[in-house]
């Protein structure tokens, strides 16, 4: 049988000789050190970042060879009993791993909550707030203007001029922190003005294609609509790109999204095998994506764009269907 291969970081060699050396020792004296040595090699594992499917092969393959060398009937079975106990012992710090995982993702998922509580208020308040306020001068200045002479009114009226350049800036901006139309209609809309937005200010073609017809909980929502604002940003920063291609559909309970653009592109792979650290807005995409309990890949190619793809479960519980055209 062949032992399991790993393209990188574990040795899957020797530990499967330190595995059946330990798993030997174990099965003829059912020591508590050789149980202990168990939990030892799967932190190693772990650590040199051995997935629990190649663990499980590990074992399966030692398992079955001292199984073989092994006649009786009833010692064999006493073994499978034995060797059980043995990778139960073994995989426990995956366990281990696991829950530290759920308790980091579901901090994280309300930390990113939390703050689009935050940015939800800080745009409401730009929006509304400085909004009435900036009517309020307008209809001051208007009320001034009439007691004034001609060429201080044309003054006057350049400075209402500025005013409605900052109200509209600032509606800008309470978009860009939180659209309202995220809440009311979407991530798909949403998206959709968004894409409108940036095409006008960089001249992009961004191409829109939605046939996912259930809307997702809020949390998956709004980190669907912040992946897509991230990557249509570095599309504009880094790609020297021409057009982007937005698709999203449902897929057997998931929401798959990608985004694909036709700009310079990378070598994905060496990226990947890199140790040099994401970029800031790479990592926080894949942040917001796994605490909604999604999984975010990137493919890439020197010369031939980029495309990131997304899978987002979708709750049917919580599912609300688009209104028609949207």
């Amino acid at each position: 049988m062949s032992t399991p291969a790993r393209a990188k970081g574990w040795e899957a060699v020797r530990f499967s000789q330190e595995y059946r050396v330990v798993l030997r020792e174990y099965l003829e004296t059912a020591g508590e050190e050789a149980l202990g040595r168990a939990g030892e090699l799967g932190r190693q594992a772990l650590g040199e970042r051995a997935s629990l499917v190649e663990l499980a092969g590990v074992h399966h393959e030692a398992l079955g060879e001292l199984l073989a060398e092994e006649k009786d009937a009833q010692r064999r079975a006493a073994m499978l009993r034995a060797g059980a106990e043995f990778f139960a012992e073994c995989v426990f710090p995956y366990e281990m791993a696991h829950r530290g995982f759920q308790d980091a993702l579901q901090a994280l998922r309300q930390v990113n909550e939390t703050q689009e509580e935050e940015i939800k208020r800080i745009a409401y308040a730009v929006h509304d707030d400085a909004g009435q306020l900036l009517v309020a001068v307008h209809l001051a200045l208007a009320d001034v203007v009439r007691e004034l002479p001609p060429a201080q009114q044309k003054q006057m009226m350049q400075i209402d001029e500025l005013l409605n350049q900052v109200e509209k800036r600032l509606r800008q901006y309470s978009h860009e922190l939180r659209p309202t139309i995220l809440d009311d209609l979407g991530w798909i809309p949403a998206v959709r003005f968004l894409a409108e937005q940036v095409s006008k200010r960089s001249g992009l073609q961004i191409h829109i294609r939605a046939t996912a017809a259930k809307r997702l909980p809020s949390p998956a929502e709004t980190a669907l609509y912040r992946v897509m604002q991230e990557a249509l940003r570095n599309v504009m920063k880094h790609a020297e790109a021409a057009n982007v291609w937005i698709h999203a559909w449902d897929e057997e309970g998931m929401l798959c999204c990608s985004v694909k653009d036709d700009g310079n592109g990378f070598d994905a792979r060496r990226a990947s095998g890199s140790r040099q650290p994401e970029g800031l807005g790479m990592i926080a995409m894949r942040e917001r994506v796994s605490a909604v309990g999604g999984t975010l890949q990137i493919e890439s190619s020197p010369g031939r764009g980029t495309e990131i793809l997304i899978r987002v479960p979708m709750e049917k519980h919580n599912a609300v269907t688009y209104p028609s055209g949207r």
